[in-house]
This record gives structure tokens, C-alpha cells and sequence, in this order.
């Protein structure tokens, strides 16, 4: 389990959980998730973007996470509307980030490409010097390695937003969070001349 910053590197892993459990019972056992839902992690307040509008700082996961007032995760069902459909290709997006993470991780270091035949205490140290060794480079090296494309996209304010009350977790607040955020990706601010195309 690993949380990744828009530089791909890891900010965040738990290492040792058997490929079988499904994510979010691997997720809830994480020291991480214990602290997101006690308010313990530091996170920063809800910023104001622009005069009186208000987003926390959120985490994006797939289906298999509960959605939080710090964890966005995709609109379920088929037949979505527009803005719904606009808002999961803009989250898929965000979560390319983590897959290409553990890409670069797994090609950089390729004893990640076949199965580790040591102990399971010394399969998760291999692992865990990959990570930093991973940050390292990417650290050292720059953000963009030969045969990348990165693309970053300007900050736009978030307008017509309403003022968004943080606090507690899940429920109609986190709700509400997200169709804020699915608002701003439809706005003039915040959409992306494409994303129609992609839908």
C-alpha cells in the first residue's frame, strides 16, 4: 500500500500485506489510516483558493476506498451524468500518477519483476530499500527521466464554489467535498478543453 506525490515518489508505504487481501482491508489495518480518521496526520487546514472558497487537502484512491472528507474516490454506477463521468476520468487521471510510481519503481529496480524466494522479513527490506532508493534517484536525477512525459497543468482558482464546512469524516460531508470538486472540474476555472473527448 503506498501513497504517491505528483513528483512520483512515495510518501507514504506499508509494506508486508498479502496480495490477496483487497486493498481497503489492507488500508484500514495502516497506521496511516488510523491517524487520517483520528485527525492525527497534520494535514493542512482547507485553504482558500480564492476569497471565501474553501477545499480541504484531499488523498484520491480507486472504488476500493470509502470516500472521506481527505479521500476522494470515484462516482459509482453506469450511467452517470456529464459531470459525474468528467469527474472520474479527472480522478483517474490524478491516480495515473501511482500506477506510473510503482512502474518506474519496478523497472528501475527490476528484482521487483519476479518473486522474491527469501523470508518474508527480508522480502519486505528489499522492498522498503527500493522505495527509498527509488526516492533517492528521484530526487538526485530530476522529475522527468528520458522516455517520460510529465504534464503539469496551471493553478486555476476554484470559482462558484460555496463555502465548504470541514469536519468529521464521510457521510454528506464527504459528499458534498466531492461534488465540489466534480462543480469546479465542469466550471470555466477548472475544466480541461479535452475532457469531454474523454468521457
Amino acid at each position: 500500500m503506498a501513497i504517491v506525490d505528483s513528483d512520483y515518489k512515495f510518501i507514504y508505504v506499508d509494506i508486508g500485506a498479502y496480495g490477496k487481501d483487497c486493498d481497503s482491508a489492507v488500508f484500514k489495518e495502516t497506521v496511516f489510516w488510523k491517524l487520517l480518521e483520528t485527525n492525527k496526520l497534520d494535514i493542512p487546514h482547507a485553504e482558500t483558493v480564492i476569497t471565501n472558497y474553501n477545499l480541504p487537502y484531499v488523498l484520491v484512491g480507486d472504488e476500493a476506498f470509502a470516500l472521506s472528507t481527505n479521500l476522494l474516490r470515484p462516482y459509482g454506477g453506469k450511467n452517470l451524468c456529464i459531470k459525474k463521468r468528467v469527474f472520474n476520468y479527472r480522478l483517474t487521471r490524478a491516480r495515473r500518477y501511482v500506477e506510473c510510481a510503482f512502474g518506474i519503481l519496478a523497472n528501475k529496480w527490476r528484482v521487483l519483476h519476479r518473486p522474491l524466494n527469501v523470508s518474508k522479513e527480508f522480502a519486505k527490506d528489499i522492498v522498503k530499500a527500493c522505495v527509498i532508493l527509488h526516492n533517492v534517484v528521484r530526487e538526485r536525477d530530476g522529475f522527468r527521466s528520458e522516455g517520460e512525459q510529465i504534464i503539469h497543468r496551471g493553478s486555476h482558482g476554484l470559482n462558484n464554489l460555496e463555502r465548504i464546512p470541514i469536519h468529521g469524516r464521510g457521510g454528506t460531508n464527504a459528499n458534498y467535498i466531492r461534488d465540489s470538486f466534480a462543480n469546479y472540474f465542469i466550471s470555466p476555472a477548472g475544466e480541461l478543453p479535452w475532457q469531454l473527448n474523454k468521457i
